[in-house]
């Protein structure tokens, strides 16, 4: 039987990182155990809220989140507190297939037109590389809001 993996991801502010990733990735924050979402409830508020309820102090609330597939398809990314900052290139990164049957000029447009609305959610263009058939069908770099490179392609 395969095994299923969270993708864990080291962030001075989990919630700014989780709100972003649930965004790029059409993903959900999921609400505390046991609560019940109104719609369009802010699940990080809920969270606050479940948090302060059984006592963790105010400075431990934002030491982790997490965002998942609402299909369950993909995998849970995992956010966690550390007190270090990010120093050199990432070893391991996520590919985000934004433009999947597409090649060339079309290929590209799309990649850069999802870079415009990832960029509005706080990440960064790094690198753009053209296709250069047959090995790559062309792929764009960028950063998240806390600096972890990540591709479009």
């Amino acid at each position: 039987m395969a095994r299923t993996v969270q993708i864990t991801i080291d962030a001075h502010d989990p919630a700014r990182l989780s709100r972003f990733w649930a965004a790029a990735l059409d993903y959900v924050i999921p609400g505390p155990p046991g609560v019940e979402l109104a719609e369009g409830a802010d699940p990080l508020e809920a969270w606050d809220g479940f948090l302060a309820q059984i006592g963790v102090p105010p400075e431990q609330r934002n030491t982790r989140s997490a965002v998942e597939d609402p299909a369950g398809v993909g995998p849970r990314v995992f956010f966690q507190q550390v007190p270090e900052s990010k120093s050199t290139k990432n070893r391991v990164h996520l590919d985000v297939r934004a433009a999947p049957g597409l090649a060339g000029e079309e290929r590209m447009a799309a990649l850069v037109s999802e870079a415009e609305r990832l960029t509005a959610l706080g990440a960064t263009v790094l690198a753009r590389h053209e296709p250069q058939p047959p090995m790559d069908a062309g792929h764009l770099v960028l950063a998240d809001p806390e600096g972890n490179e990540f591709c479009l392609d």
